[in-house]
Formats: structure tokens, C-alpha cells, sequence
């Protein structure tokens, strides 16, 4: 027997599939669009369909865009790229406001347990970019983790003979940590005390 019916079990259900939700968070969730208005209901529909259609990622850096390319592509000094693993990285990073360049999502870093190469992730669209000729440093901004580490290291000898100047976020960041989950602080520090690897 069923303990919902079918409409419920089923936003149970999709609310389940988001990450970090549990089943009972997932129920909570559920419960809530059920007391909610119908034009709260028709809101927040209208705001998950808007984002599937509207949000699309930067031609230049891949970070999320409603246009072809971001502001931050269009408005920054290209001559230094911060390189993150997501745009999630780039918000952490914006809230600073202490970067005046650009940044580069590889939507991922080289995980070879998970099966994760250069090949998967945006690091030929970097070296394309370093290779127009105008960049000057490279701030290697991957999480303090082994695969942060290993992909940083990997970009960081494919650019040195490039003579461009490669550096690491200094170790105000714990290790095995996320930007996102750094405090503005820590977060500003390691930016300023980066290191050149």
C-alpha cells in the first residue's frame, strides 16, 4: 500500500533527486508547494523553467550567462584568469570583490578513480585562451583537495612553457575543503598570498 498518493509521492520523489535532499527533507519540500498559494506555486514553476531556458554557459569562460558571453568576460582585464573547477567557485570568489581579471570554469578536475581525464573537463579551451597571446597569469583557484591539487598541477606544466605565470591560492584554505564553503576572510587572504607554482 502506498503511504502518499501519487501526486505527492511523486514531488517526494523529483525533491529526493536534488543533492543534499533527503527523503524527509524531500517530504517537507512537498508539503510546502502543497500550502503554498497557486500563484506562489505558478511562481516558482515559472522560475524552474526560466532558468532551463534563459541560463546557459559563457562561450569565453563557461561560467553561467544569460547571454552569449558573461559580464565579467566583457567588462575584465583578460590578462588574468582564475581557473575554478565550477561558476558556484566564481560566485564565492566575486563575493570578495578583490579580482579584477576573468575566470575559467573546467566544470570538473581530473579524477582518474571516477574515470575524470584532461580530456574531460575545459582545459584545452584554457590553453586555447592563454594561447591568443594576452594573458599573463594564471591563478590556479581548484579546491584544496587531491583532485584540486593534481588538476592544478597538471595545468600549471602545461602553461609554464608557455611563460606565463602560474599560482596557487595560498594555504589559508584548510585541505579536502570547498570554496563555496569558505569564509570571506580565509577565502580573501589565500586569494591575496597566492604562491606561484
Amino acid at each position: 500500500m502506498e503511504i502518499f498518493i501519487e501526486p505527492i509521492g511523486k514531488l517526494i520523489n523529483e525533491f529526493s533527486k536534488l543533492p543534499g535532499v533527503g527523503k524527509k527533507t524531500a517530504q517537507r519540500y512537498a508539503y510546502r508547494v502543497i500550502s503554498m498559494t497557486d500563484e506562489e506555486v505558478n511562481a516558482f514553476a515559472a522560475a524552474l523553467v526560466g532558468v532551463k531556458k534563459r541560463v546557459r554557459f559563457c562561450k569565453v569562460c563557461g561560467n553561467f550567462t544569460e547571454s552569449e558571453v558573461c559580464g565579467i568576460c566583457k567588462t575584465r582585464d583578460p590578462a588574468v584568469i582564475c581557473v575554478v573547477k565550477e561558476p558556484k567557485d566564481v560566485i564565492a570568489l566575486e563575493k570578495l570583490h578583490e579580482f579584477k581579471g576573468v575566470y575559467h570554469v573546467l566544470h570538473g578536475v581530473i579524477d582518474p578513480m571516477n574515470g575524470i581525464s584532461p580530456n574531460d573537463i575545459k582545459v584545452k579551451e584554457l590553453l586555447a585562451r592563454v594561447g591568443e597571446g594576452n594573458v599573463k597569469e594564471v591563478i590556479m583557484a581548484t579546491n584544496p583537495d587531491v583532485e584540486g591539487e593534481a588538476t592544478a598541477m597538471y595545468i600549471a606544466k602545461l602553461l609554464k612553457p608557455l611563460g606565463i605565470t602560474v599560482t596557487r591560492l595560498s594555504r589559508g584554505i584548510p585541505i579536502g575543503s570547498e570554496l563555496e564553503y569558505t569564509d570571506e576572510v580565509t577565502l580573501s587572504r589565500a586569494f591575496i598570498e597566492r604562491k606561484e607554482i
